[in-house]
């Protein structure tokens, strides 16, 4: 199994981060009672790779300037970002029981200005990425060699704003830039091949200019490979990952529903959820 690279306790697999992610995830939920816990469990690897694997950051320094950016287009995907930050040490344990409380600083939507490491306010959608090319710009002006990665959601493809910033990511040769879709097919009002006439993704991104990547987003050695070859590409070219996940993934009466967008749980659910991940454990 693919194991950290230079991040705190090495020797920890990805399979376990993406297991501690989901863990947290699941914990905040039940702290509510409810929430966007479908994609936290589908994004959960992905996000083990992203801050175990690929990027370069100092958990208690959330605005060193050498770091790599993860912005967060998505912003109530916030439940999953939160669980990973907490598992990479940004955010302490203990702040899971406030999650959604009034004064928190894990507001049930991401906003920058109360989250360490929360680096933009997400949504409405469609706008992150337009933001992620113009820290890319910037970071390329200043000289610095980091990554800005954006992860936005399928649903976002259907807006127009997105594919203005596809064309200027282009234009202006950001290879600094990497696009991660979480395309796990499920909107607020059903599928996403449903709501807009979606084509196979990669050929358009292709077609636009960028470098297009489609793997199992739940495979860590896929991930793994194609974050590699995003970062080490030579082509003077942004990058898209286009991630394929399962919602609520590795929660079977979860994955189950027909509507998984937004996961309300009766209270006695929330600890066969707990029980069945947690016998679940990976080497």
């Amino acid at each position: 199994m693919t194991t950290d690279t230079g991040k705190p306790g090495s020797n920890t697999s990805l399979a376990q981060r993406a297991r501690a992610i989901r863990r947290n995830a699941l914990l905040m939920g039940e702290v509510q009672g409810q929430g966007y816990i479908g994609q936290a469990l589908g994004a959960a690897d992905l996000l083990a790779v992203s801050y175990f694997h690929a990027m370069d950051y100092r958990p208690g320094d959330p605005e060193w300037e050498g770091r790599d950016r993860f912005y967060l287009s998505i912003g109530h995907y916030a439940i999953a970002l939160y669980a990973a930050m907490i598992e990479a040490g940004i955010l302490p344990e203990d702040e899971i029981a406030t999650y959604g409380m009034d004064d928190s600083r894990l507001p049930m939507s991401g906003m920058a200005s109360y989250t360490p490491g929360m680096e933009i306010t997400g949504g409405s959608l469609g706008h992150g990425l337009g933001i992620a090319v113009g820290a890319a710009m910037g970071l390329k002006r200043k000289g610095s060699d980091r990554f800005v990665y954006n992860l936005l959601s399928d649903g976002e493809l259907g807006e127009g704003s997105t594919w203005e910033a596809v064309m200027s990511a282009t234009q202006w040769k950001l290879d600094n830039l990497i696009a991660i879709v979480d395309f796990n097919n499920q909107q607020a009002d059903g599928p996403t091949r449903d709501a807009l006439a979606q084509t196979p993704e990669a050929p358009k991104w292709e077609a636009f200019g960028w470098h297009a990547q489609e793997v199992d987003g739940n495979d860590m050695d896929a991930l793994v490979q194609a974050f590699d070859t995003a970062r080490t590409l030579k082509d003077a070219k942004p990058r898209v990952i286009i991630c394929n996940t399962r919602m609520c993934k590795g929660i079977p009466f979860l994955e189950e529903r027909e509507i998984t967008h937004f996961v309300r749980v009766e209270p006695e659910e929330w600890q066969k959820a707990l029980a069945i991940h947690d016998a679940n454990k990976p080497a």
